[in-house]
């Protein structure tokens, strides 16, 4: 090993370095990574340097750090190191300072093995021992080599990858391919059973076609029908609207003559009445009778209405118009007017409930009594009746229910033969039965259309 002398003697040194290796030069460009290390190297060395020991391209980054030194002046230190070969003999002086191991191995042709050979083509540039250019270029070689494998392991890696990134995508593609056709098949089905609903579809819309033709020619035929129909009937309306037509006349025409012998007969029943009347009160002064308090009626066994609250009244009806044949009955002396309850409601009003009906007939029976006095008791078949009944009967108004078993027609039967003979006695109904029964005991059957004629006018 060749021991190097310090100082003036290490320059002298260094010099006679630099003229041996003057013969050696590079051939080629130095190399990337060599060059970047050595402005590394210089850029480190930089600080120890005095401003005037520095070239003058370089003393304005006197201050700068290593790694601004090296981003800046870069270029213009490689340069130097290439150009000035008393700049390139200081930065080898503090090289050989920083790294005397290097720098011994160097001098004496032997570079560490383990060394990074960047670093020791670096070294080799600046301290130029004998064999240089080759430390230079071998490290350009190696350094070429290692990009190489580093280019070749990073290309195997990119090959594996794009494989494995090829598998994955042929995979997907057949996944892909796959559902595709399963998509393609479900279509295929999908189609097949439309176009049958379709044709299915078709020959439905062509029996509905039919089947409204068809429609259409009954429908013509039935209205023709109709038509012929139509035609018969109102010749058969205006026929029978010009028999009525005459049955009205003709009735109209009977009623006159019925009217004008009533008018005689009332004429005569009312100077009988007078008689009988002023015969009455006569009789009546002479013995001094107390005036009656209780009637024929009240000794009738029957069903009486419950007691009602005032809560319990429910409104009753109002009416309209009335002729005056019932007036002239109910103003005879001491009249009675008993009525049948339902045969009267169900033939004025049958829509309504029954507790209904009975308000409103007994309400209008009450208006009537106020105004002609007469007595008047209304029956009802106690037959109909779900549960007691609770009613205030109105003033002026007897009501009275039927026992069981017993009908309202029986119950009125009873009552005009309870009657004393020759009192006015006035039956309401239009059950043909009741009347003649009635009209046998005496009594004076009326229609019930026309007890509601009379309500009508109230």
């Amino acid at each position: 090993m060749v021991e190097r002398p310090d100082g003036p003697a290490g320059a002298e040194h260094d010099a006679e370095a630099g003229a041996a290796a003057a013969d050696e030069v590079l051939d080629r460009p130095l190399p990337e990574g060599v060059r970047r290390r050595v402005v590394a190297l210089t850029a480190e060395a930089f600080g120890g340097l005095t401003v005037t020991e520095l070239p003058p391209p370089l003393r304005q980054y006197a201050r700068f750090t290593p790694s601004r030194r090296a981003k800046f002046a870069g270029n213009a230190m490689a340069a130097a190191l290439e150009n000035d070969a008393v700049f390139r003999q200081r930065i080898a002086s503090r090289l050989r300072e920083a790294q005397p191991e290097l720098a011994e191995a160097l001098d004496n042709g032997t570079p560490p093995a383990a060394a990074d050979p960047l670093d020791v083509a670096a070294a080799a540039y600046v301290l130029r021992p004998e064999g240089w250019v080759k430390l230079v270029a071998a490290a350009g070689e190696e350094a070429q080599r290692a990009r190489a494998e580093r280019a070749g392991e990073e290309a195997e890696r990119e090959l594996a990858a794009l494989r494995e990134e090829l598998a994955r995508v042929r995979a997907e593609a057949r996944s892909e391919a796959e559902r595709v056709r399963g998509d393609l098949d479900a279509l295929r089905k999908e189609n097949e059973s439309l176009q049958r609903k379709l044709r299915s579809a078709l020959s439905d819309v062509k029996r509905g076609e039919a089947a409204v033709r068809k429609a259409a020619a009954e429908t013509e035929s039935v209205r023709a029908a109709a038509a012929q129909e139509k035609s018969a009937a109102d010749s058969e309306v205006r026929r029978l609207k010009a028999r009525i037509a005459e049955a009205e006349g003709s009735l109209e025409a009977s009623r006159r003559a019925t009217r004008e012998g009533r008018s005689v007969e009332d004429m005569r029943l009312r100077l009988l009445l007078d008689t009988v009347l002023d015969a009455a009160q006569g009789l009546r002064r002479e013995l001094a009778l107390p005036p009656a308090d209780t009637h024929p009626a009240d000794t009738v066994d029957a069903v009486a209405p419950g007691k009602m609250t005032p809560k319990d009244i429910a409104t009753r009806a109002l009416s309209e118009t009335d002729p005056a044949l019932l007036d002239q009955l109910l103003a005879l002396p001491q009249a009675h007017l008993v009525v049948d309850g339902y045969n009267v409601t169900k033939t004025g009003y049958p829509t309504m409930p029954l507790d209904k009906q009975r308000l409103r007939l007994l309400g209008g029976l009450a208006v009537l009594a106020a105004q002609t006095g007469a007595e008047m008791t209304c029956v009802f078949d106690g037959a109909e009746l779900a549960a007691p009944v609770l009613l205030a009967p109105p003033r002026g108004v007897r009501v009275l229910f039927s026992k069981p078993g017993v009908t309202a027609d029986e119950l009125i039967r009873q009552l005009v033969r309870a009657e004393p003979p020759g009192r006015p006695v006035v039956v309401v109904s239009t059950d043909r039965e009741v009347a003649d029964g009635v009209a046998k005991a005496g009594a004076r059957p009326v229609a019930s259309a026309l007890l509601l004629k009379r309500l009508a006018r109230i």
